[in-house]
């Protein structure tokens, strides 16, 4: 159900610029959470002297451009769905305060997608009918996560999909088209560290909207497993993370992730199930980057 224009959250953000609505909408404050395993993979290639600059680049756009059309969909979607209503504390949803058209995000959605099919054609041409698997699964990852009888975002496997998608296999693919062995532990090791903060993001978000996800009839794995066991899942993910990287790569400069990752476990122990853990979003996502910096430093 969508909301007024007399909702003061609304009523604050209509006097953003047209471009700056759409910019929420893409929820380009996570979309590190894609390049981050295209990086990772290209850093195994670098380090292997096989690093290809045109695979980088495509793979980065590719990967930005299906996060983002997944974001604009699940916008337009949970809006259609009436998921998204007036007690959200997520960070605002445009179609549902009325901001933007929910057509207008669904072509938005499909013109992004449009574009990760044209740069992942570069990628066919080099790696062939796997990457075309690839592609074609996250496309369908992308579309699925709204749409369809059993939209994946109201299921327990999201977290556990997050990590194949935004981990393991962006990884490996991205090395293997540069010539990285797809399969070694040290390749899959690092997709697991990129993928499991990145899971760590859905299952605070999850955390987060237990209640009204579940009034939507929706079953996370956050309501699942309920509230202690989320927060604990959130910083065992991290935690994860954080020894993969020292198997890496042990050094000095996992203390930076390190210190970060503890904070956030803290936060996510102690505070209250509320808008406020939305600032946990973005560090969480520099969690995942800082983890990928010490590697490579290290």
């Amino acid at each position: 159900m969508t909301q007024t224009l007399q909702d003061p959250l609304a009523a604050r953000l209509a006097r953003l610029p047209t471009a700056a609505l759409w910019v929420l909408a893409a929820r380009f404050k996570t979309v590190s959470l894609s390049q981050m395993p295209v990086l990772a993979g290209s850093w195994l290639a670098a380090e292997a002297g096989h690093w290809r600059a045109d695979v980088t680049l495509a793979a980065m756009l590719g990967a930005a451009a299906i996060q983002i059309g997944t974001n604009l969909w699940n916008d337009a979607a949970d809006a259609a769905r009436g998921v998204d209503r007036g007690d959200r504390l997520g960070p605002p949803r445009m179609v549902a305060l009325g901001l933007l058209d929910g057509a207008q995000v669904r072509r938005g959605a499909a013109l992004a997608f449009a574009l990760a099919s044209l740069a992942g054609l570069w990628l066919v041409w080099i790696g062939g009918l796997p990457v075309v698997a690839v592609g074609l699964g996250s496309l369908a990852f992308g579309y699925l996560y709204s749409m369809g009888p059993w939209p994946m975002s109201g299921l327990p496997v999201g977290e556990a999909l997050v990590i194949a998608f935004f981990g393991v296999i962006a990884v490996s693919t991205t090395g293997w088209l540069q010539g990285v062995a797809p399969f070694a532990p040290r390749t899959l090791a690092l997709g697991l560290m990129i993928g499991l903060p990145a899971a760590a993001v859905l299952m605070l978000n999850n955390h987060r909207d237990r209640v009204q996800d579940a009034r939507a009839g929706r079953r996370t794995l956050a309501i699942l497993i309920g509230d202690r066991a989320s927060r604990a899942s959130y910083f065992a993910l991290l935690l994860g993370a954080l020894a993969l990287a020292g198997w890496i790569a042990p050094s000095a400069w996992l203390a930076l992730p390190a210190a970060l990752i503890l904070w956030l476990g803290h936060a996510m122990a102690h505070w209250p199930v509320s808008a406020r853990l939305n600032r946990l979003l973005g560090q969480t996502a520099l969690a995942q980057m800082l983890l990928l910096l010490a590697v490579i430093l290290g």
